[in-house]
């Protein structure tokens, strides 16, 4: 497998965390290789013209891309959980398809929701992290649909950016993005602040909540500044924990951005395009955690992207604050750069965008 498309592979746990699940996706669902040909029958020598090679799939896609990376709460303990985009992120892929930028929307971002005649929605105005679960619900049945929350979610982003069309998009569970970290061998990142757990003891044990609810009880898992090697339930407990940060969700959201960056260069460096067994075995872990969407196949998108390098991502964070009414919290806003970051996207100008604003870089 090229090593670009291993790339691919690792974007795609990120929730958070897209097109490097495309990769895997593909994998996933098409695992049966093509059939061997059979040899040529004896046949007399004529001389012949070389044919050209036939382009790669892929060749003749161009950017600017625009992918959706979206990160999904299951609650696999709980009976038809819907699913909670509890990480949406948007990568741009420059015209050069050599350079991106990475951003995320809050989860609680308050938007008008479009009607959803497939889920028997009616529209409204409600926390971006819905879109996925009231876009997931099949009229008449108790299972969830995360393939149609998707394309809710994905209509919602749409029109809150201004991004006309996403080319691709994957929405990994909690469990893949662990499941992945795991299979890579555990991932090495720089822990930027002091987190907490909420949920995880130091021996990645479950905390159990209080007595009558309200919370959790026990010893804490403790994330210190500096460079640490995580495995993955650890990496998964850091990039969900916004309690307790100085800038709640948007720490978070920083922290999920900065994963995605550390598996992505674990993944270049691991060798994985080389070493069959060990790509096999990442593939396997992943399971059904993956869900994809895209216009052209996955490899054909992979190889698009051979020379987007993870030096060549730009991390952006866009602040926000809260939205109130009479006293009472009903989500999340970008403040008016944020607005204008993606408007930049849309017009195709963010990079002279974002060198005019290099507070929004996460360093």
């Amino acid at each position: 497998m090229p090593r670009r498309r291993v790339l691919w592979l690792a974007t795609a746990v990120a929730a958070v965390l897209v097109i490097a699940g495309a990769g895997l996706a593909y994998a996933l669902t098409s695992r049966n290789d093509s059939p061997p040909t059979a040899a040529p029958s004896a046949a007399p020598s004529v001389a012949r013209t070389s044919a050209s090679p036939a382009p790669s799939p892929g060749a003749d896609i161009t950017g600017p891309l625009d992918l959706l990376l979206v990160g999904v709460d299951t609650r696999v303990t709980i009976p038809d959980w819907e699913p909670h985009a509890d990480s949406i992120m948007v990568m741009h892929v420059e015209a050069d398809l050599r350079s991106a930028y990475l951003t995320s929307l809050p989860r609680d971002l308050r938007v008008s929701m479009p009607a959803f005649a497939p889920a028997g929605f009616p529209g409204g105005r409600y926390k971006i992290t819905e879109a996925m679960s009231r876009g997931s619900r099949v009229p008449g049945s108790k299972k969830p649909n995360p393939e149609q929350g998707y394309q809710l979610l994905s209509r919602v982003v749409s029109s809150y950016t201004g991004i006309k069309k996403f080319h691709a998009g994957a929405v990994l569970t909690f469990t893949g993005l662990s499941r992945l970290t795991d299979a890579l061998g555990g991932v090495t990142m720089r822990i930027d602040t002091k987190v907490l757990s909420q949920h995880r003891k130091p021996d990645g044990t479950l905390r159990p909540m209080r007595p009558g609810g309200g919370g959790y009880t026990g010893p804490q898992a403790t994330y210190l500044p500096g460079s640490r090697t995580l495995v993955g339930w650890q990496a998964l407990d850091y990039a969900r924990q916004r309690y307790g940060l100085k800038n709640g969700d948007y720490d978070r959201q920083r922290h999920q951005r900065q994963l995605v960056a550390a598996l992505l260069a674990k993944a270049a460096s691991s060798g994985l395009a080389t070493d069959q067994p060990k790509l096999d075995a990442v593939l396997r872990a992943m399971g059904d955690t993956l869900v994809y969407a895209g216009d052209r196949s996955p490899v054909e998108y992979a190889y698009a992207v051979r020379d987007l390098e993870p030096s060549g991502i730009t991390l952006v964070g866009l602040p926000g604050d809260s939205v109130l009414s009479g006293g009472g919290y009903l989500g999340e806003q970008l403040l008016p750069v944020g607005r204008a970051y993606f408007k930049a996207v849309a017009q195709g100008r963010v990079a002279a965008f974002v060198a005019a604003h290099p507070e929004l870089v996460n360093k």
